[in-house]
C-alpha cells in the first residue's frame, strides 16, 4: 500500500473518531440535561404535593375549629384529594367529604352564584345548610382524621 493511502486512511480514521468523540460529548451533555431537568421537575411535583397536603390539613384545621363553612371546606378538600390520594375517599371516615361533594356540586359557585337569582341561591343555601347539618359530626372527625393522616 503506498504511504500517501495509509496517511490518508490514518487522517480519515482520526477524522471519524474526533467526530465520533464529539457527538458523544453532546450526547452526554443531552443526557445529563434531561436529568437535571427531569430532577427539577420531580422536585417541583414534590413540592406541589407538599403544598397541596399543607392546604389540606389547614382546611382540617379551619373545619375543626369552625372556620370555614362546612360544604365549602369539603368541597376543598376533595378537589386537592383528588390530585394527592384519590383513594382515600372511598375509606372511611374520609368518604363524607365525597358524599357531600356528591349532594352539592350542582349549586352555582363564585360568579354564576352572584349572577342567579337570590330567591334560588337561598334555596340553595337552605339545602347546603341541611346537608353541613345532617353529616357535620362526620364531617368534623373525618376533618381531624385526615389532618394527622401520613400523606
Amino acid at each position: 500500500m503506498p504511504p500517501w493511502l495509509q496517511w490518508s486512511l490514518i487522517i480519515a480514521g482520526a477524522i471519524a473518531i474526533i467526530a465520533l468523540l464529539v457527538f458523544i460529548r453532546r450526547q452526554a451533555a443531552m443526557l445529563a440535561e434531561g436529568r437535571r431537568r427531569q430532577q427539577k421537575a420531580e422536585a417541583f411535583q414534590a413540592k406541589r404535593r407538599q403544598d397541596m397536603v399543607d392546604s389540606i390539613r389547614v382546611i382540617a384545621m379551619a373545619i375543626e375549629e369552625d372556620q370555614v363553612e362546612y360544604s365549602e371546606g369539603c368541597l376543598r378538600i376533595k378537589g386537592l384529594l383528588d390530585h394527592v390520594a384519590p383513594e382515600l375517599m372511598e375509606k372511611p371516615p374520609y368518604e363524607v367529604f365525597m358524599v357531600v361533594y356528591e349532594q352539592i356540586r350542582h349549586m352555582p359557585t363564585h360568579q354564576a352564584r352572584q349572577d342567579t337569582e337570590t330567591r334560588f341561591v337561598e334555596k340553595m343555601d337552605k339545602e347546603r345548610f341541611e346537608v353541613e347539618r345532617r353529616y357535620a359530626d362526620e364531617i368534623r372527625r373525618a376533618a381531624t382524621a385526615i389532618r394527622h393522616h401520613p400523606f
